[in-house]
Formats: structure tokens, C-alpha cells, sequence
């Protein structure tokens, strides 16, 4: 399969799902109204409730949800074939991802900025609300701590990274000041200025190493784990436009200007996707992901496609800086239509690779010798990047190579594949960074709600006690789990955790659709909500049967049970609001009917 052929169908499918679908929920669904005061607006305080120009906004939006999972998640599931992949992406993320968070940040906009729990209880009553804040809080703080480990692992000793990353910081507040105070409104040269300086310290990182400095910027896993748990404070208790939403916003622009770099490299070089359309593994048995291709390709790739941690966005930090409702359209259906393109990038790059490398890489050496694979190139690839590549599961690593692959085949780019290589390492740590900053803030949100309903006073949203108080408390849990490595034990449930947070936020969103009145359309969210509580259910329950209990991780076990009380219980409680909500109309209807009688 040439690549470019799968480039040119991605844009297509991507840009016609925007164009078509996301502009029919748009204007018939929801009908978004340009002249509706939106929470931005009517609660602006100059710390949470901001209103915010639509391109800088999506910039955030777009850095917020696109974690490690559009990077990841197709690089470990291509161990099915390109094929099964790449129609996922496509189809659940045009289908399914783009409603999820378009529908999600509507509804939360509608609902004065609040949180998925918030809006489960005013539309499900406050037994749902409760459930629903404390399922999204278990699996939040799970996140926040497994996304925070692929940083760990590719900034640890590596001054160049920790310099490159940590050069954000800095620049972004410089920036929010900038808009905020010297040049307000000015966005197209402060993102000059700030790309400017990111991509000086891009260019500076290499050569920090070889200096006095690069002690000072050398830190081990558990001294990263601490700094990464202050960021992450720091992001959640500053005012936003200080520090996240000008780092997000930035960072973007790097994220797509690599990824385009990326596609521009593919049309140049023309790789041929090696890995074959459908593998063995489809079956199961494959070295990377256990089990057959159904269910675990639908958990495996979920930013990408589907995700449920995008409720958290779209019920978090976005819908208190929406200026304008007609901004829902390109900041939640448009920010993930271009993730699911970038997915397909990174899918792309890592089945470009000789499929024995691949395989190679994202194995254990014991693993791969049942294979009966013999590497291509990956010798000489692990001399050119000058560190030894077999053996490093966990995708980021094949990530890297995949792309410096590409590149370094571009004429004039051979010397370079040590810093392609390097520098593709820091791009995945920047792009998972921007994830952990934004859901430290949710964190924050969530708690206040849920503690808030015990104690009136720490419900206050311009309490500095509560803010930091908050924010430490969300910021220790993720990072002591991440500090002494327990979340190992756990991570497991990620993927199954994330995929009941989607199920439970289509509940919830077409428990909005009805009461609006919108039921006709309900189907557009009922339809992937049934799709993706069956797929979980399944690896959820072929989890606890076929890995856990036969290991004797009756904590995984136990835990996997309780995800799944979880999500029948909001679905079987959300279908009797339905029904219920459905019967009131009906009755409604008939009485107004024989009144104009």
C-alpha cells in the first residue's frame, strides 16, 4: 500500500465528515445561536471565565485532548495490520469522537460552564451526579498519572528534553502577559514571537547538553515525577490565560507543523507501508496488545477516534472560554477531525517500518524470539540514532523511529537522523504535556463540585484557599501514583476506564437531545454509545477472566467490576429519564392538542 494514497483518503474522509456532518449537528441538532449569552461572557472573572478568540481557543482545546493517545494508541494497534486502524479512525472518529465532544461542550456551554457531573445531575438527578463525578474522578486521576509516565521515560537524564520542554514554561507566560496586558487582541504576532522562542529553544536543546548547565537539567524518573506534579499544580491554580492557554495554544502550533512536516515528508518520500493490511494477530497472540482485534483495536485507539477523556475537556476548561456559540462547530468537532488525521500519521509512520522492526521495537526480546522475525534495518537504525531500539514496548519509541524514518530519507536529511530521532522524542513529551496541564485544572473543577456538596463554602470558585487547596490535592494523587510507580499496577485500566468515561458522557448526551426536544436525532449519539458499552464490556470482562484473575490481580479484577457496575447503572438509569422524559412530552403533546381543540 502506497502511503500517500492513505494521506489523501484521511483529508477526504476527514474534511467532508467536518464539512458535512459536523455542520448538520451544527445547524439542525443543536442549532447553535451566534446571539446566545455563553458562560464566558455572563461569569467572566479573568481567571477561569475568560472569553477567548475561537483560533487561540482551539488551539487549547486541540493541545488538551490530544494526549499520547493519537501518537500511541495507533502505533501499538498496528500490530493487527494498517487496515482494521485506519477504519477505525476514520469512521469512529467522524461518526463517533467529533459528536461525543461537539455534543458534550454544547451541552456544557448550555449548562452554565459546568462540569460531565454537573450535567449528569441536572439531567439525571443527584444520585447520577454523584456516580458520575466519582467514576470520572477514579478515572481521571488514573489518566493523569499514566500520561504522566511516557514523559518521565523520555525526559529522564536528558537535559536537551528537559531544557526544550521546560522552555515553554516561561515563554508561555510571557505570552499571556503580552495579550493580556501590553498588546491585548494582537494574537497573529504574539504567535510570531512565541513560536520564535519555542523554536529557539528547540534549536538551543541539543547544544545544552554539552554544557554547565546540563547537570542542573538532568533529573531522574522520581525527581521528574515531582516537578511534573508542581507543573501540574501550577497549571491548575494560575489564572488560564497566564500559563495553560497560552502554552496549549503554542504547542499546537508546533504539533501541527511537525505533523504536517510529517505528511509533506510522506508525499516527498513515498514510503510504502510494509506492515500488511490484516496480521495474524487479528485472532489474537500478537506480542503488543493481548486479545483478538475485537474488542481491544476500539480500546487500544481511542484519542484518535474515540476518547472519553474529551468529556473532561469539553465539561472543563473550553466551555468557560467559548466567545461565541458558533465557535462549538470548528473547536469540538473540527479539534478532533484534525487528532484522528494525526492519528493516521502516526499509524502511517510506525507501519512504514520493515514490519520484523516494528515488531522488534514494541516486543520484549523473549516475546519477539517466538516470532521467528529477523530484523532489517533496525541495526543500522539503532547506529545512526545512537541508542539501542529493540526492546522498547510501549510505541513511543517506534514513533520516533518511524518518523525520523521518513525523514531522514528526505535528500540533504541522512546526517540528521540522530537529531530526528531526538527531537521526535521531545515532540511526543510536549504533546502529551499539554493533556496532564489542562486535566490537572478538571481535576481541580471536579473536586470543588464534589466536595462543594458537603461543604457550601468550598463550592466557591473565587476562594484562593479553595483553588490551591484543590489543586494540590488533585495534583498529589496523580503524581504520588506516578512517584512510586503503583500506577503500573493499574495501567491496565486505562484503556477500559477511558472507553466507560465515552459511554457515560453519550448517556448524558442524549439525555440533553431528548429534553431539548431533539429525540429524532438521539441516534446519532445512541447508536456509538451502544457500540462502544459493548466493546468495553467485552475487554473489560475478557480482562478479568483471561489476564487478571488466572495472575491473581484480584485488585485489577476488582476494580475492572466496579467500571462496569458504573456503567450499567448510569445506562440503565439514563433509559428510564429517557423513557420517562419521552412519555411527558408525548402526554404534553396530546394535551396542547386537544386544548387547541
Amino acid at each position: 500500500m502506497n502511503s500517500i494514497i492513505l494521506v489523501i483518503i484521511a483529508a477526504l474522509v476527514l474534511s467532508l465528515g467536518y464539512r458535512l456532518y459536523g455542520a448538520f449537528i451544527a445547524a439542525k441538532v443543536l442549532a447553535l445561536d451566534e446571539s446566545r449569552d455563553v458562560p464566558a461572557k455572563v461569569h467572566e472573572d479573568g481567571r477561569d471565565y475568560v472569553p477567548t478568540n475561537k483560533w487561540v481557543l482551539l488551539g487549547h482545546h486541540f493541545a488538551a485532548i490530544a494526549g499520547a493517545g493519537p501518537l500511541i494508541g495507533p502505533v501499538l494497534a498496528a500490530q493487527y495490520g494498517y487496515l482494521p486502524g485506519t477504519l477505525w479512525i476514520l469512521i469512529g472518529g467522524v461518526v463517533a469522537g467529533a459528536v461525543h465532544d461537539m455534543i458534550l461542550l454544547f451541552a456544557s456551554v448550555r449548562h452554565d460552564g459546568q462540569s460531565i457531573a454537573e450535567i449528569a445531575k441536572a439531567n439525571l438527578g443527584k444520585r447520577m451526579g454523584l456516580i458520575t463525578s466519582l467514576a470520572v474522578i477514579f478515572i481521571l486521576i488514573i489518566t493523569m498519572a499514566g500520561l504522566g509516565l511516557p514523559v518521565v521515560n523520555s525526559l529522564y537524564n536528558s537535559p536537551w528534553g528537559t531544557f526544550t520542554v521546560g522552555f515553554t514554561i516561561p515563554v508561555a507566560m510571557l505570552i499571556g502577559i503580552y495579550l493580556r496586558f501590553l498588546r491585548p487582541g494582537k494574537i497573529g504576532e504574539s504567535t510570531i514571537i512565541g513560536m520564535a522562542l519555542i523554536l529557539f529553544g528547540v534549536i538551543v536543546g541539543p547544544y545544552i547538553q554539552h554544557t554547565a548547565l546540563a547537570p542542573y537539567l538532568t533529573f531522574n524518573a522520581k525527581q521528574l515525577s515531582i516537578i511534573l506534579a508542581i507543573y501540574g499544580f501550577c497549571a491548575a491554580a494560575l489564572p488560564v490565560w497566564l500559563l495553560l492557554l497560552p502554552r496549549d495554544y503554542l504547542s499546537t502550533y508546533m504539533k501541527l507543523g511537525v505533523i504536517g512536516a510529517l505528511a509533506v515528508g510522506i508525499v516527498i518520500v513515498r514510503p510504502t507501508v510494509q506492515m500488511p493490511a490484516v496480521t495474524q494477530f487479528v485472532h489474537g497472540g500478537g506480542p503488543i496488545v493481548p486479545g483478538k482485534v475485537f474488542p481491544f483495536l476500539f480500546i487500544t485507539i481511542a484519542c484518535g477516534a474515540l476518547s472519553g477523556f474529551h468529556a473532561l475537556i469539553s465539561s472543563g476548561t473550553t466551555p468557560k472560554l467559548i466567545a461565541n456559540e458558533k465557535d462549538i462547530l470548528p473547536i469540538g468537532f473540527g479539534s478532533m477531525v484534525i487528532e484522528s488525521f494525526i492519528a493516521l500519521m502516526a499509524l502511517i509512520a510506525a507501519t512504514c517500518l520493515p514490519t520484523a522492526d516494528y515488531f522488534a521495537i514494541n516486543s520484549a526480546p523473549a516475546l519477539f524470539a517466538k516470532l521467528n522475525m529477523i530484523p532489517k534495518e533496525l541495526p543500522m537504525l539503532s547506529q545512526m540514532v545512537g541508542e539501542e531500539l529493540a526492546g522498547r514496548p510501549g510505541g513511543s519509541v517506534s514513533l520516533a523511529v518511524g518518523m525520523s524514518y521518513i525523514f531522514y530519507k528526505i535528500p540533504g536529511f541522512k546526517g540528521l537522523m540522530a537529531y530526528w530521532y531526538h527531537f521526535c522524542i521531545m515532540f511526543e513529551a510536549l504533546f502529551i504535556l499539554t493533556t496532564i496541564d489542562s486535566g490537572t485544572r478538571i481535576g481541580r473543577y471536579l473536586l470543588q463540585d464534589l466536595f462543594g456538596q458537603a461543604y457550601k463554602p468550598l463550592a466557591r470558585k473565587d476562594s484562593w484557599f479553595n483553588i490551591i487547596f484543590f489543586s494540590a490535592l488533585m495534583s498529589f494523587t496523580w503524581g504520588y501514583l506516578l512517584f512510586t510507580g503503583n500506577i503500573s499496577t493499574i495501567w491496565p485500566l486505562f484503556g477500559t476506564a477511558n472507553q466507560t468515561l465515552a459511554t457515560i458522557a453519550f448517556a448524558i448526551s442524549t439525555t440533553v437531545l431528548i429534553k431539548m426536544g431533539k429525540q429524532k436525532y438521539a441516534p446519532i449519539t445512541i447508536i456509538p454509545m451502544t457500540f462502544v458499552a459493548i466493546t468495553t464490556l467485552t475487554a473489560i470482562v475478557t480482562n478479568i477472566f483471561s489476564n487478571y484473575l488466572p495472575k491473581h490481580q484480584n485488585l485489577l479484577a476488582g476494580l475492572s467490576g466496579v467500571l462496569i457496575i458504573m456503567m450499567i447503572i448510569i445506562i440503565v438509569e439514563s433509559i428510564k429519564v429517557w423513557i420517562k422524559e419521552l412519555s411527558n412530552q408525548s402526554s404534553n403533546k396530546i394535551k396542547n392538542s386537544n386544548q387547541a381543540v
